[in-house]
């Protein structure tokens, strides 16, 4: 039997989420990748055991998760059933819905028909009565803004969620979005949007709606999606992401120049006594909007990793403004 480990509240620092009531770990780990059908069971139940013995009380999934699609909620929910269940209340679980995920017109973007639909599976598959944030997983070009928020705010009303989110929406779209639920009575809580050295779209213009609206932040993919590690550095290993055929970083994304400046980036790291992946996780976290860095994991030494990257120092003006020089250059 699973006996969290007691001083796990010590080990983790939780930040405040918007203007909530709500705390989350400055780290939390997403089921993205490695917690899918094709992956090792007992690796993605050490990972979730050891994530939770760390402190991390935030678990992030979404319906179309694995592969196959649904199959990372199915073992999250095997894990919750046989090792956490006793601690559903100490958990901050999520999931979302945007993407495809069942055949025909029904199963995309965000009406409401699919949003709601989506949730009652992914309730089912995790054995659930309820998620704590229930996303929308991306913007609809085609259905109003105000079916989707109409939507969220429908899931809350029934109890199926606790808090609602939006991810990967523009500026714009996001105080829209925060203006048509204030109207109906509630607010977004969080965005998740991809963030990292590598990817740096939020900072035109995303952080500054985020923090007059009140909405918090979670970043995800803030090691781009592994190339921000020292795995890369002499080529690609056939178990990473950029070696696997069911991962999105593929083996054109490993550039020569992207590689010289992950280099560069590697030895401020070690100047600092961190690795680059910690580096990665203290540059994410550097804005007060930031709430927390959703990390992915495909061993328990990789989550240890990122939670030790909480006790490293800030980064100093001079540190950030290297940080820049290595990433302007072409």
């Amino acid at each position: 039997m699973y006996l969290p480990n007691k001083s796990r509240y010590n080990v983790m620092t939780y930040n405040r989420c918007g203007r909530s009531g709500i705390l989350l770990p400055a780290v939390s780990l997403g089921l993205w990748h490695n917690f899918g059908g094709v992956d090792s069971f007992e690796n993605s139940r050490a990972m979730i055991h050891r994530a939770f013995d760390l402190g991390i009380t935030h678990f992030d999934l979404a319906n179309n998760y694995g592969p196959p699609y649904g199959s990372a909620e199915e073992t999250f929910g095997q894990i919750l059933k046989h090792d956490l269940s006793a601690h559903r209340d100490e958990l901050i679980i999520s999931t979302k819905a945007g993407w495809d995920m069942w055949p025909g017109p029904y199963g995309n973007f965000g009406s409401r028909k699919y949003l709601i639909a989506s949730l009652d599976q992914s309730l089912r598959r995790m054995g659930l009565d309820y998620v704590d944030i229930f996303y929308h997983h991306r913007p609809d070009p085609d259905t109003p803004l105000e079916e989707t928020m109409g939507a969220l705010d429908t899931i809350l009303c029934s109890g199926k969620a606790l808090y609602v989110g939006i991810s990967s929406y523009p500026h714009d779209l996001t105080h829209n979005a925060e203006q048509i639920l204030r109207r109906l009575g509630t607010h977004c809580l969080i965005h998740q949007p991809s963030y990292s050295m590598f990817n740096r779209w939020i900072e035109d213009g995303l952080l500054a709606v985020l923090r007059e609206d009140g909405i918090g932040c979670i970043a995800f993919s803030p090691l781009a999606q592994g190339l921000l590690t020292d795995r890369y550095l002499d080529g690609i290993p056939s178990d990473s992401r950029a070696g696997r055929p069911t991962g999105f970083l593929r083996p054109q994304h490993v550039t020569p120049e992207k590689i010289a400046k992950v280099r560069r980036l590697n030895e401020l790291a070690k100047e600092r006594g961190q690795k680059l992946a910690q580096l990665a996780i203290t540059w994410v976290l550097r804005h007060k909007e930031v709430t927390s860095a959703l990390i992915g994991a495909s061993s328990v030494s990789q989550v240890e990793d990122a939670v030790q990257a909480l006790g490293a120092p800030g980064l100093a003006d001079d540190e950030l403004k290297r940080i820049d020089g290595i990433l302007a250059k072409s």
